[in-house]
């Protein structure tokens, strides 16, 4: 009867959620984008940039609201994937872009607001030991970022998954070791760091949750781990990676599930509002909030109807985006 009884609260709750339909943005006939896309990130404007670009592992570019390229690695062994934007102390505007095999994170500076592009390129923060890295999150207010990296092997242990921060001059800290990790986020108050965390067991995916730590912005330092959600015990979708997270100015966790072509929305407090279903694509590897009111959720992974071409789906909506906010209340009059 507690099993019966569990298993009905869990359905209750998922059930409850609003059921919220993103519409296609761009498709696969005309996508220059690879089945790799991922990487989603925001500039001051609300334009959307994702990697892939040109179905090319080096490059990243603008999605939305048209398609260019924003940067292609130096290094012919790089695979690129998360980009963040930050406005520097002088105000201008720079972009990080993780580089997964070269252990790294690029730092775009010198931006032409004319064309958008970047004069300089260099290696912001590097350590060997990082497992990747993947996924960027930042405290605006310090500059400091966090990576998230992950090694998939058949039977996860702790080691397989990691979390760093590099502070504001590149200085690179590990954190912590887990199992995989990949999706990393920031709070709005930049008081709690949100961390993916996945298992595989006999090579498949046995579990899925996002971790939460009190976070000190300047330091970087992470305590007090809890569990924010389990999908197993929500919508027993354990065997649905995380991927991307992001947050909005409220606070409000918005988690991709990639596979099931969805969204899952959740409260500060952890509880389940809404999900997000994407029309084009059943594997959503990430997202970002753009737009000009910075209130459109563009969600980015494999088309549907065409797995070699990235497309992406757009969610309009009336929350802003925690990071299209920051870079507005950080950029000149």
């Amino acid at each position: 009867m507690k099993l019966a009884a569990a298993f009905t609260l869990l359905a209750s709750s998922a059930l409850a959620a609003n059921r919220l339909q993103a519409v296609p943005f761009l498709g696969a006939a005309d996508s220059l984008y690879g089945t790799g896309i991922e990487g989603a990130g925001v500039d001051k404007l609300g334009n959307i940039y994702a990697v892939d670009f040109n179905n090319d592992a080096l490059s990243a570019g603008q999605i939305a609201p048209s398609q260019s390229l924003l940067f292609q690695s130096p290094n012919n062994a790089s695979l690129v994937n998360g980009i963040r934007f930050n406005i520097d102390s002088t105000g201008a505007e720079e972009a990080y872009i993780a580089d997964a095999t070269t252990h790294q994170v690029y730092k775009l500076t010198g931006r032409d607001e004319a064309t958008g592009t970047f004069a300089k390129a260099d290696v912001f923060c590097h350590d060997e030991g990082m497992l990747q890295p993947n996924d960027i999150a930042i405290a605006p207010s310090s500059g400091r970022i966090f990576l998230s990296g992950m090694n998939w092997t058949s039977d996860s242990v702790v080691g397989n998954g990691d979390l760093w921060t590099c502070d504001s001059s590149g200085l690179a800290k590990k954190l912590g070791d887990f199992m995989r990790t990949n999706g990393v986020e920031v709070s709005p108050d930049e008081k709690t760091l949100y961390l993916s965390e996945a298992a595989n067991a006999a090579g498949s995916v046995v579990s899925n949750v996002v971790l939460a730590f009190d976070l000190d912005a300047s330091s970087g330092e992470i305590s007090n781990q809890r569990t924010f959600v389990d999908f197993a015990k929500l919508d027993n979708t354990a065997a649905t990676d995380i991927d991307g997270m992001r947050t909005d100015i409220d606070g409000n966790l918005y988690v991709t599930r990639n596979g099931i072509g969805q969204v899952a929305v959740f409260t500060p407090a952890g509880e389940l509002s809404a999900y997000i279903n994407a029309t084009s694509i059943d594997f959503v590897s990430n997202l970002e909030f753009g737009g000009s009111s910075g209130t459109d959720l563009y969600l980015i992974g494999r088309c549907k109807e065409d797995e070699t071409k990235g497309c992406a789906d757009v969610y309009a909506g009336s929350a802003v985006g925690r990071a299209f906010n920051d870079l507005q209340k950080k950029s000149p009059e």
